[in-house]
C-alpha cells in the first residue's frame, strides 16, 4: 500500500465515471476525417451512441458543419432537447483522447486541458489538440474554469476509482514520445498534485493487437464500483493475447484497495479475431464500455461472446441498464465505444446551450 503524501491534502478529486454526469461529448466523424471513404458505414454508430445517451442526458457534438444531422438524429430516436451542437474543424473522432478531463476543486468541476499528440505523433492532431479550448471559448461548459495542462495525456490512458487511486498501463504513459522529459516518479507526482490522486496502480504488461494507443487502460481493464476490477481475459492458449492477458490478470490480483484487501476481478471474455482487408487484427474488446446516467453502453461485435459481455457489464454496474451498441465498423480506424465519447461529470454543462 502506497503510503499517503502530505501535498495531497489538496482538495482535488477525479470523479469516477460511473458518478453523476451532465452529459457526454461526441466528436463527429466527417469527410476530411480518416472515416471519409466509410462514412456511410460508421455514421450509424455515432447516431445510435449519439441518440441512446441523448435518453438518459446532454450530448455535445462537435462538427465542421450542421448539414443534416439534426434530421438523423431525430429519425435515429435521440431526444433532441439534450443534444448540443458546436461547429468547430477536428481531425478524428476520439473524444476520450483530446476532451477534457474533469477533477472537482473545493467541490466544484475543473476543466484539465492536457496536450495531445495523436498517441505519440503517430497522426495529425492539430485541430483535436484545440477541441477543449475552442469549446470553453464558445460557453459550452459555462463558467467551468478550464487549465491547460503543459503534459501529454489522454483520457482512455487513465482510470480514477473517484477515491483518489487512478489505474494505468507503463507502456502508454512512459512512451518516449509523450512525456520524455520526465521518469516514472516526476510523472506520478505531477498527476498526483493535478488530479488530486494519492496512489497509482500500474499495469506492466497487456496490449491488444491492432491498438495503437500504446496499450490504453480503457482497453484492458477498468475500475467498476465496490472495489472492482473488470479485466479483458484470454483463455485460448493458441491465441496471440494469451500470455500477455495472463501476465496480466496475475499482475491484477497483486493490486490492493487502500484499506489493503484485493480487488474483485472479473473477466470480460475475448471477442473472436476480427481481421480486416489487409489481414490486421483489429481491436475488438468488451472493457471499453462507456457508463453514463442510468445504463453502461456496451460495445458488441457480432461476436458470440457479446451477450455475456452484456451480463457481465451490467452486473458490474447494479441499477444501471446495458445497452448493446454494435461497434464493429470503428474498429476499422482502430477504437470503440470508450474511445469516441468523453463523459462530463455533474456541473460541466449548462441546462442549456
Amino acid at each position: 500500500m502506497v503510503p499517503p503524501r502530505t501535498y495531497l491534502l489538496m482538495k482535488r478529486r477525479m470523479p469516477a465515471e460511473w458518478e453523476e454526469q451532465s452529459g457526454i461529448l461526441i466528436t463527429w466523424p466527417h469527410e476530411r476525417t480518416d472515416w471519409a471513404p466509410a462514412l456511410e458505414l460508421v455514421e450509424p454508430v455515432f447516431l445510435e451512441i449519439a441518440a441512446t445517451a441523448s435518453q438518459f442526458e446532454k450530448v455535445l457534438i462537435t462538427i465542421p458543419s450542421r448539414e443534416n444531422l439534426e434530421e438523423k438524429l431525430g429519425d435515429a430516436g435521440a431526444s433532441l432537447d439534450n443534444i448540443y451542437f458546436f461547429y468547430m474543424e477536428s481531425n478524428d473522432t476520439w473524444a476520450r483522447d483530446h476532451g477534457p478531463l474533469t477533477v472537482f476543486e473545493n467541490g466544484m468541476p475543473r476543466l484539465l486541458d492536457f496536450g495531445f499528440n495523436g498517441w505519440g505523433l503517430k497522426f495529425p492532431a492539430c485541430f483535436d489538440n484545440m477541441i477543449s479550448r475552442t469549446l470553453h471559448r464558445a460557453g459550452a461548459f459555462g463558467n467551468v474554469a478550464l487549465e491547460t495542462v503543459g503534459l501529454v495525456l489522454e483520457g482512455g490512458s487513465i482510470e480514477s476509482d473517484g477515491e483518489g487511486t487512478l489505474l494505468t498501463t507503463s507502456e502508454c504513459l512512459l512512451s518516449p514520445n509523450r512525456n520524455p522529459h520526465l521518469t516514472r516518479e516526476e510523472l506520478e507526482d505531477r498527476l498526483f498534485r493535478l488530479l488530486g490522486a494519492q496512489r497509482m496502480l500500474w499495469i506492466e504488461s497487456g496490449y491488444l493487437a491492432g491498438d495503437d494507443t500504446d496499450s490504453h487502460v480503457d482497453t484492458l481493464a477498468r475500475f467498476c464500483p465496490h472495489d472492482t476490477i473488470v479485466h479483458l481475459s484470454c483463455e485460448d492458449e493458441k491465441d496471440e493475447h494469451y500470455e500477455a492477458m495472463k501476465s496480466m490478470e496475475a499482475g491484477l490480483r497483486e493490486f490492493r484497495t487502500p484499506e489493503g484487501r484485493p480487488y474483485r476481478l472479473v473477466a470480460l471474455p475475448m471477442p473472436r479475431p476480427i481481421i480486416d482487408e489487409e489481414g490486421e487484427r483489429l481491436p475488438a474488446t468488451y472493457a471499453n464500455f462507456l457508463v453514463i446516467n442510468g445504463a453502461v453502453l456496451v460495445p458488441l461485435y457480432d461476436d458470440e461472446q457479446d451477450g455475456a459481455a452484456l451480463k457481465i457489464l451490467g452486473g458490474a454496474f447494479p441499477g444501471r441498464c446495458a445497452v448493446g451498441i454494435n461497434c464493429r465498423p470503428l474498429l476499422a480506424q482502430h477504437g470503440s465505444l470508450h474511445c469516441v465519447t468523453m463523459h462530463l461529470p455533474e456541473g460541466v454543462l449548462p441546462c442549456a446551450p
